[in-house]
This record gives structure tokens, sequence and C-alpha cells, in this order.
């Protein structure tokens, strides 16, 4: 079949195999578990698709990302406008035409695009959807504690050739979002002798650990503010935020409301993890105006994150430091999807915004490839454009003490990125000198490695649908910690004149944990929950896999980033 009958099947919305291709031939299509089907959906139910349109300039986008975050550049903290970033990446016209017409001929309607016109969010039936999308055969699915409901497809599709130079990939067909956060509630620790300073980490502790002093807080003078992002069906509740700085922030100017809240929130009960997200970026970042973002996923068939993703590339203005406590497995994850992701990330650095995931709370990770284990990374705590986050305990779980690792905190090596030049050194210097490093083959050295920093993980109070509640961890506790501290240096910065700190890892790198308690003891662990059980990698002098470049010490980390 040539050309011309290829494209005369494209306005007819018929694809023969010879004029279709798989955008994600590798994508991930096995029901997780914890996910039931409920059969066919039904052909006249409405759902949403997200059309990722092919960008251009992509390597003048990667050009930018280095010199604005290089202090070593001209161009240092010189960050881009969400304008000047869709002047850059937007689709070619014909791109913007061809999908569009396309579209339009299969009945789509309230189609959005977003600023940077890379993105187009159409509604469709399910029967036009199935006829759009060759092969696809959409069901209805439920899982997770709060029973999200889904439609997806346990198909591949297929889109006509002709659209191979125009689109990357089709959201809300494949991919089913994370049922378990990566948060977890262990036992009440043994005291080991007298009874020491604390019964648990709260915003008192942090400070105190990390050298904040009741001063350390937000002005309420700038425009400086920060956000988290909650994800399947976790909410946060008003009640339950003002509940705990009654209890917990007594010793520090705060807010006790958040500023803004993007997106939806459900009406159900508060999830743990959105509790905790809030209110210790809010403690960690006192006084600092504070957005949250809010994804539920419930109300239609898209994915969070890559709604999250599209509302970063259709707001002018956006806090400055986000975290988020959110990944997938590589693997379980198409190579279109995460190099398309990537580039969003890319954007995000080049506006200027500090983006910091959770490393993850499983270890090394473990997954069994040909018969043989190997580690397993996740995603996008593994990308190269972001600031990842990993956890550690107190050496005494009762005492302000130094800290070691946390059993549980993510890292290692990615699959699919290269290292970063801006790691090098680092990571070369960690694969040189550890003395306990495993087996070559059960992971990547030449890949990216996380992660970048760590803060405490373990043994956290949160107070959720109005009760205190003790001993959570994980680091999605760290990351917004960690994300409350660089908005506080943010307040400094933006007081005397200079830029936010944006995309951090370049300047963290040259600085060599600089302003950081490095923390040098203990291994994480891998394979949990599979048949075979055992360490990964160790931490030691330095940057390593498991705690990265350490944990913050406000006064040094603050005299470390607050020039230029």
């Amino acid at each position: 079949m040539g050309l011309r009958e290829c494209l005369l099947g494209l306005a007819a919305l018929t694809v023969a195999s010879k004029c279709s291709y798989s955008p994600e031939p590798d994508q991930q299509r096995t029901l997780p578990p914890g996910w039931v089907s409920l059969g066919r959906a039904d052909p006249e139910e409405e759902l949403s698709l997200t059309f990722a349109l092919r960008q251009q300039n992509l390597e003048r986008l990667l050009e930018l990302v280095q010199t604005v975050s290089d202090p070593g550049s001209p161009r240092y903290g010189k960050y881009l406008t969400l304008e000047e970033v869709a002047e850059l990446v937007r689709p070619s016209s014909l791109t913007l035409h061809t999908v569009q017409k396309w579209l339009l001929a299969a009945g789509a309607r309230s189609c959005h695009s977003v600023t940077t016109q890379d993105f187009l969010t159409c509604w469709l039936s399910v029967r036009q959807a199935e006829l759009l999308l060759s092969g696809a055969e959409f069901h209805r699915y439920v899982g997770g504690p709060s029973k999200t409901r889904v439609l997806r497809s346990p198909h591949p599709y297929r889109l006509p050739k002709a659209l191979a130079p125009h689109v990357d990939f089709v959201g809300g067909l494949h991919r089913f979002p994370p049922i378990s956060s990566s948060l977890k509630q262990r036992p009440k620790p043994q005291a080991v002798g007298p009874v020491g300073l604390h019964l648990g980490v709260t915003p008192f502790v942090i400070r105190k650990r990390y050298n904040l002093t009741a001063q350390d807080v937000g002005s309420g003078t700038t425009n400086n503010s920060q956000a988290c992002a909650q994800f399947l069906e976790q909410y946060f509740h008003d009640s339950d935020l003002a509940k705990f700085m009654r209890i917990f922030g007594q010793s520090f100017p705060h807010q006790a409301s958040v500023a803004r809240v993007v997106g939806k929130q459900g009406r159900g009960h508060a999830g743990i993890e959105a509790s905790l997200d809030v209110e210790y970026l809010m403690s960690a970042g006192a006084n600092i105006s504070t957005w949250v973002y809010s994804s539920s996923g419930r109300h239609e068939s898209q994915e969070p994150f890559l709604q999250w993703l599209l509302l970063l590339s259709n707001q002018s203005v956006l806090p400055h430091v986000h975290t988020i406590s959110y990944g997938d497995d590589e693997d379980s994850l198409s190579s279109t999807y995460i190099q398309r992701v990537n580039t969003e990330l890319m954007k995000a650095a080049t506006r200027g915004l500090t983006l910091l995931f959770a490393s993850g709370d499983s270890g090394a990770g473990c997954w069994s490839v040909s018969g043989s284990h190997q580690f397993r990374p996740s995603f996008p705590a593994s990308s190269p454009y972001v600031t990842t986050v990993g956890g550690t305990s107190f050496q005494n779980p009762f005492r302000i003490t130094n800290e070691v690792v946390d059993y549980i905190s993510g890292g290692g090596f990615s699959n699919v990125f290269p290292r970063p030049s801006y790691q090098e050194k680092a990571v070369t210097q960690f694969l040189s000198s550890s003395p306990h490093l495993p087996p070559s083959s059960y992971f990547n050295a030449s890949g990216r490695a996380y992660p970048d920093l760590a803060a405490l993980s373990d043994g956290y109070w949160v107070v959720s649908n109005g009760m205190p509640i003790p001993w959570v961890s994980g680091t999605s506790a760290s990351t917004p910690v960690f994300g409350g501290i660089l908005s506080l240096i943010n307040e400094h910065r933006i007081l005397s004149g200079r830029p936010p700190l944006g995309f951090l890892n370049p300047r963290l790198y040259q600085q060599r944990g600089a302003g950081l308690f490095d923390v040098t003891r203990g291994c994480h662990a891998s394979c949990l929950n599979e048949e075979v059980q055992g360490e990964g990698f160790c931490s030691g002098p330095g940057w390593d896999p498991v705690t990265g470049w350490g944990t913050p010490n406000f006064p040094a980390l603050l005299k470390t980033l607050i020039n230029p």
C-alpha cells in the first residue's frame, strides 16, 4: 500500500496494518496487582485521551537547561518564561494541522490544548476512541484502597503511519496509577537504654536536627511559593492541617492553610500521604505560600501524573519548589513515554523550577530478568533533570543524633538515562572506592545515579482525619522536608535580588556536599518482598546511591547556596 492510499485511509479513519505503527511497543500492559477488570466499557461512555504532539528544538532546550542551571554560565539564573518555552518547543504548523484534522474527522469534541501547544486533551466516546486507535479495546478497572476506577485498554493501540512524525504517544490507554504510595507505618521501635529526647519525628525534631531557628521562616513579603502534588485518591483536609499546626507548630511562625488548591479536592477521607506532604512542607518551609496540586484520577480516564505535567505547561506563574512523592518502575513504562516525560522535566528546569522527587521505599528494588535478579530503578526519580531525595533514620530512634541510612531508601542507577556530566566525578569516585558494591550484573554502572540528597524518613507524626498518627515513614516524608528547606533558601535569595535556585543538581554536584551532613553508615535493602533478600548499596564518605550528598544543615546550606 503506497503513501497516497495510506493518506486516504487516514482521512477515512481506516488503518491498514501496513499503514499503521505502534507508538509504544514496549509499554507493559499486564494488569498490576490490586486491580480487577469489570469488563468491557459501554461504547457510549465518554473518556478523555491526551495526545502528546511532537516538539521542536529539543537540542536547544537541552542547551538552555545546562546554561541556566550552571553557576559558571553567564546565563545562570536567567530563566525562560512559559511563553518563551512555548516559542521554543511548539509543534510545527504541519503537526498541529495534521493531528487536528485527524481528530476532527473522528468526531473528537472539547479538545483543549496547553500554552506550549504540545499536548492536546480530547473527549471521545469509547466507540470513537476504539475506531481512532486501531487495536484498542477499553475495559473498566477498579483498584487501590480507595477503589479508583479507570478505563484502560489491555491491548496495544496503533496510529496511522502518517502521524508518526507528529504524535509521540497517546495517554490514558495503558498506564495504571500505582495503588500504594511510598508511605509506610512502622511499629514503634524499642528504646535502648534511657529514654531519649523525643518520641517520634515532629517539626520541632526536624528543626532541631537541621539547625533551623524560630526565625528561619518566610518573611511573608516576597512572591516566594512552594507546592506539593497529590494523586491517587489522596486528599488533605484543612482541619487536619490546622490541628497539626496547633499541636506541633507552636515554636515558630507559620501559616495554617494552603494558599491555593489547583485541581479538584475530593470529599472523602484524607490520605496519610497527602496530609504528610502538606504538613511537613508547610512546617519545614514555614510561613511560605503553599499550593497543592490535586489530581485524584477518579473523575476521568486520564493519568494523574500526566495531568500534573499538563498543568505545568499551562500556567505562567508557578511555585518555585515542587515536591512529588510519586514514582513507577522504569521497566513498567514505554521508552517513548519516559523520554517525553523527561522532556517535560527539562522544560520545567528552563523555567527555574526546583522539582524534588521521592527516591522510593523499596531500597535498590528487584526484578527477575531471564531468571536472574537485577535492581529495579524508579522513574521519575531516575531522571537527570530532577533532584531526588532519599531517606535516613536517627542512629538512636529516640535521640536527635547523627543519621544513618533508612534501609528502605530508594536508590541506584537508571537503565534508561546515561550518567549526566554533572555527576560524573562523584559517581566514578563512589564506584571505585566503595568496599560493598553488589554484583555488577545487578545494576547499570553507567546510568544516571540517584538519589542526590536525603532527609529523615522514619517515625513521623502526622494528623489525618482528625487523628494524630505516629511512626509514619517513607521518602514521602523526607521529600517535602527538604523542599521546605530549599524554599527558605529561595526566600533569602529573592530578598537579596537573586533568582530562585531552579534545577539544583549541577550546582549541588559542583559544591560536593557543602552545607550537608554526610551520612556514612548503613545500607539499603534490595529485593524487598521477593524470594531473594539482601543488601543493595551502602553509604560512605561523599556521594552514594543511598543518601546522595547527605542531609541539610540549614545555616551551612544557606551560606553555600545564597550566592551568586
